[in-house]
Order: C-alpha cells, then sequence, then structure tokens
C-alpha cells in the first residue's frame, strides 16, 4: 500500500465519503452497538442455525430401490396416500416421489404423465371410468 507523507490523508478521505454517501458510512460499527442489539443477534443467529439443520435433514439424500432422492421427497404422508388417479393403495417409495411431484403414482405417470407434462401441469386428468 502507498504510504502518504500528508498525516491528515484518512481524514480527508473519510471528508469526501462522508460527503458522497452520507455520515452513516465513515461510522464505526461498533459506534452504535449495545447489550440489547446483541442478544437480538444472537437469537437471530440461533433462529437461523435451527432453519439451516432443518433443511440440511430435508436435503439428505437417501438412496431407495437403486436411486437417490430427498428425505422430503420419500415424505411418509405421501407413501400412506392412495394415488388419486387411479385410487390404488401403494407402499412403494417411487410412488410417494410421484405422488409428491405429480399427484399420481408411477403407473398413472408412465400412463398419462410421461411425455404430456405440460397439459398435466395445466390440469388436465383422465375421465373416470364410471363417468
Amino acid at each position: 500500500m502507498k504510504k502518504h507523507k500528508d498525516p491528515n490523508y484518512v481524514v480527508k478521505v473519510e471528508k469526501a465519503i462522508s460527503k458522497k454517501y452520507g455520515e452513516d458510512t465513515i461510522q464505526n460499527p461498533r459506534g452504535n452497538w449495545n447489550d440489547e442489539k446483541e442478544q437480538d443477534f444472537i437469537e437471530q443467529s440461533k433462529l437461523l442455525y435451527k432453519k439451516e439443520l432443518i433443511n440440511e435433514e430435508k436435503e439428505e439424500k437417501i438412496e431407495q430401490n437403486g436411486f437417490l432422492a430427498t428425505r422430503k421427497l420419500l415424505s411418509k404422508e405421501a407413501v400412506k396416500e392412495n394415488c388419486p388417479v387411479c385410487k390404488n393403495y401403494s407402499l412403494n417409495p417411487r410412488d410417494s416421489v410421484y405422488v409428491i411431484k405429480f399427484d399420481c403414482c408411477f403407473g398413472c405417470y408412465v400412463k398419462y404423465v410421461e411425455g404430456r407434462k405440460e397439459r398435466w401441469k395445466s390440469g388436465w386428468r383422465p375421465k373416470k371410468e364410471n363417468e
């Protein structure tokens, strides 16, 4: 770093910054810090850490039947449900992934969704057999 012969160089730079960007830009960050702000910061840090742990657990990869999926996709709630399209009950983890992502089991995905995702996303569903 280049040394300046002028002993007031730093003061001049601070004044120029202050004039251009405002007084807050040259204040020491510790100047407005107090015990209350410290406690608030600690609480916020704890909450952030808890959220990161929860997200980390959800994003953990699990191998199921030869494929990797996040724990979130393999939730037990989706596995316990019947397929909304064909009404079949399945305990297959692969079906769980498709129920969460496409609102149908793997069989219905292959039969109705594969190759026609845009139509499926727009709300199209097959007619029920008794209609």
